[in-house]
């Protein structure tokens, strides 16, 4: 069987079309990566630097509290400046030196025996003899690097910025830091010391008390109590109120017994083991008995109102409320 011719199909076949959308297709944008910052501790460029958990991280690394740093690192380099140029107006700058020339191991023993005074012996200074530019031989107390019982300005200017920093800080980590804090406490602090001088000065005159580096021991001695007043503050951190006036109460204790022992020989000389300079500076029975008075109001009374001032009316247990 055959197939049948049929005729070409020349009709021309339908063009193709391709679907057109129907709605906007958003071409995105390439953006240029961020320049590079200097790498973290942990690697990655872009990773953010994780934040610390303790609370004082934030305020140490906040701008407010380096500008108070910078301002109190300036202040305190300028006013060294100022009484290096004007303290020989007023002191003896090798007087002054010899209440510096301390060591470390006199520092350790030092503060533990303003903290632990109880079983201390002896508690008279040590002397020692020297040619005088005269020729003539006279009596000196040995400098604090030599003997213990020997007052010194280092523990208690440094006691006294410490208290200062402490304080400061502890205002910040309760969240009530301002740069204003860190001047009034350093003028609280610096009114209390100045009230304290004068107290000394008026009873050096009332006690006819005139020479120089007796007034020196004084004014070193009136510095310790900043050593008991540091660890009060830091046992407020704790929180408990109990706790804190126990640990005042015996810091307090501690310094008066300090100073009744170690104020003898300034207030009370005799003419032999207290007072190997001469015997200039032994006074009579009258004189002895007001300076003991004297010694025992400000070893308690004058320091009891300074101390409870300075830990309890401007202390972190106060910040915090």
């Amino acid at each position: 069987m055959q197939r049948g011719n049929y005729p070409p199909n020349t009709a021309a076949s339908p063009p193709l079309h391709h679907p057109v959308p129907q709605h906007h297709v958003p071409i995105p944008v390439m953006h240029s990566p961020p320049p590079l910052q200097a790498s973290s501790a942990y690697g990655n460029t872009y990773a953010p630097t994780p934040a610390m958990g303790h609370p004082a991280y934030g305020f140490l690394n906040d701008p407010t509290t380096q500008m108070a740093f910078q301002v109190g690192g300036r202040a305190t380099e300028v006013a060294g400046q100022y009484v290096e140029q004007n303290l020989g107006k007023y002191l003896q700058v090798s007087a002054l030196k010899h209440y510096f020339n301390v060591s470390n191991g006199y520092v350790l023993q030092k503060l533990g025996l303003v903290l632990f005074p109880w079983r201390h012996k002896p508690w008279s200074r040590s002397g020692s003899q020297r040619t005088s530019a005269s020729g003539q031989m006279e009596g000196y107390f040995l400098p604090p690097r030599e003997d213990i019982n020997s007052p010194d300005m280092y523990i208690p200017v440094m006691a006294f910025v410490t208290y200062i920093l402490l304080s400061t800080l502890l205002y910040g980590l309760a969240g009530r830091f301002n740069p204003e804090q860190l001047g009034y406490t350093a003028s609280f602090a610096f009114t209390i010391v100045i009230l304290e001088i004068i107290i000394i000065k008026i009873g050096c005159y009332l006690l006819n008390i005139d020479n120089d580096s007796q007034l020196l021991d004084l004014v070193a001695y009136s510095g310790y109590k900043f050593v008991g007043i540091i660890v009060t503050l830091t046992i407020t951190t704790l929180g408990s109120k109990w706790l804190e006036y126990l640990v005042f109460g015996y810091a307090f204790n501690a310094n008066a017994f300090f100073l009744l022992r170690s104020l003898k020989y300034v207030l009370l000389p005799d003419t032999t083991a207290d007072n190997p300079r001469s015997t200039t500076y032994a006074v009579n029975r009258t004189q002895r008995n007001r300076r003991t008075q004297f010694l025992f109001l400000y070893s308690y009374l004058v320091q009891l109102i300074f101390m409870w001032s300075l830990s309890s009316g401007f202390s972190f247990r106060s910040a915090a409320t």
